[in-house]
């Protein structure tokens, strides 16, 4: 057997961080086992349709590095893979299910089966369909089918155990009777994701199915259909839904369900696949850092976890900053470059720079900017913060006076972080002054911040200029303070 798995995301929004994790599930185990990988794009929801999701589902996906097989854009052997384009598909399929007394004709308009709904509400019973048209004469409904507006239903068995085998779970076994007579085609000629979804992975060979565990409700209609059209079940996995740290479900209100919002804060691609692999799969090894290529020949679904998977936004924090910390300079550059977060004021040049300096504390790519801004821009800073740790304006201004006089000694070609320490920690000791207060002021006075990288490695990319600059700016600011 060739293992066939698929995502079949709805174009109703933008990708969902749950649909990255699904395919990212799918992607390991098709290339564990040499098969294929597929998308299949479910878009018989029109009224609920967005333009440019599908776009934007496919950039996701290249920018995770988990390219399908097949696809609407790769193409493939079982196309066509956007479900509106397979209309006819489903269509006779339903009917078939009709002609063999497996499904039939509907009439009930909207206003009777809300009221049935009401009913049943009422009742404290499940809002269900009441089978009122499945007791029509069959010739009869055929009849009216070619005249008057019509969904096809499926047709249930009563008081019967229908079985699903989850491949996490095991056997589970629902009562007919409480499963619903689920419309298949609609009035308009779409589909209901129940047919169309079994009917796709039928047609496209899909050996392996796995979605979130909010379908394993649906799986006894679709174990139902497989056994009416007499196709072979593929193996079910419903895989357990991401949650917040409270418990919640991961949904498209908070913010951080949709994949652009971890592009926009600057996750790196490869830490955010390793963190959602680790929610719901354990290396066999306890490693917790590890590649998609070294997972392959690892991967089993079997060895998922079936409890809620927490998106710990602190662990991905951490997950992101040591994969940032593996980058070398040039290769972080470029992706800072890539990913728009190298600012337009700070010249390529400079950003390599400054990327050495402040490489250890980025924890996400966009920080880099609020890290960096002092080193290309005007700096602005209450003088006060100079007078800390029992510091007056006069110790300050001979401090100034005296370190200027030191470093404009240095000439141009001379300007590195060596002679600075050598120069500025030779006046604390002739001075006798506290190291803690002159180097935090040094270091407030030309990046205008109590906490930046290395004073000497700063002034040295500063460049002479502008640190001589900043120094000279010192005893204006402190004279504006007022007693």
């Amino acid at each position: 057997m060739t293992v066939r798995t698929r995502i079949a995301p709805s174009p109703t929004g933008y990708p969902h961080i749950g649909t990255i994790f699904q395919a990212l599930v799918d992607y390991l185990y098709a290339r564990r086992y040499q098969g294929q990988f597929l998308v299949r794009i479910e878009d018989t929801d029109r009224q609920r349709f967005v333009a440019d999701a599908e776009d934007k589902l496919f950039q996701a996906l290249t920018w995770f590095g988990l390219e399908p097989d097949e696809s609407p854009r790769h193409g493939g052997p079982y196309g066509p893979y956007r479900q509106s384009e397979r209309l006819a598909i489903y269509q006779n399929y339903a009917k078939q299910l009709v002609d063999q007394g497996k499904a039939y004709y509907c009439f009930c308009s909207k206003e009777r089966l809300d009221q049935v709904r009401k009913n049943f509400q009422k009742q404290g019973k499940p809002p269900m369909y009441d089978k009122h048209c499945r007791h029509l004469d069959p010739s009869e409904a055929k009849a009216r089918a070619q005249k008057e507006p019509h969904v096809i239903r499926l047709k249930v068995p009563q008081n019967q155990k229908i079985i699903v085998y989850d491949e996490l779970r095991g056997s589970i076994e629902f009562d007919s009777n409480l499963v619903d007579d689920q419309v298949l085609l609609k009035s308009d000629g779409f589909p209901t994701y129940h047919l169309a979804v079994v009917v796709d992975d039928y047609l496209m060979k899909i050996t392996h199915i796995v979605r979130g565990e909010e379908w394993l409700s649906s799986a006894p209609k679709h174990v139902l259909l497989y056994q009416y059209f007499g196709w072979p079940i593929p193996k079910l996995i419903h895989t357990p839904t991401l949650r917040n740290p409270d418990k919640s479900k991961l949904s498209k209100r908070h913010g951080h369900a949709s994949v652009s919002w971890y592009r926009e804060k600057g996750y790196l691609q490869e830490a955010i696949l390793n963190f959602l692999l680790t929610r719901a799969w354990t290396h066999p090894q306890g490693k917790e850092v590890f590649s998609l290529q070294e997972v392959i020949p690892l991967f089993d679904l079997k060895d998922l976890h079936i409890q809620g998977p927490i998106v710990d936004l602190a662990k991905l924090d951490w997950y992101n900053g040591l994969y940032i910390r593996q980058l070398s300079p040039q290769v972080l550059f470029q992706r800072l470059q890539k990913e728009g977060f190298i600012p337009s004021d700070c010249s390529p040049d400079m950003a390599l720079k400054i990327i050495p300096l402040v490489q250890e504390r980025l924890v996400t790519l966009s920080e880099f900017e609020t890290l960096t801004d002092f080193f290309y821009r005007p700096i602005n800073y209450e003088p006060k913060l100079l007078l800390k740790k029992q510091a007056t304006q006069e110790l300050i201004n001979e401090q100034i006076y005296t370190t200027l006089t030191k470093l404009t000694s240095i000439e141009q070609k001379n300007w590195s972080r060596e002679n600075i320490e050598e120069k500025i920690r030779t006046i604390a000791t002739l001075k006798q002054w506290k190291p803690s207060q002159y180097f935090m002021m040094l270091r407030i006075a030309v990046t205008g911040r109590k906490a930046t990288p290395p004073l000497f490695e700063t002034m040295e990319v500063l460049g002479r200029q502008q640190t001589l600059n900043r120094l000279q700016e010192v005893p204006k600011l402190l004279g504006e303070i007022k007693s």
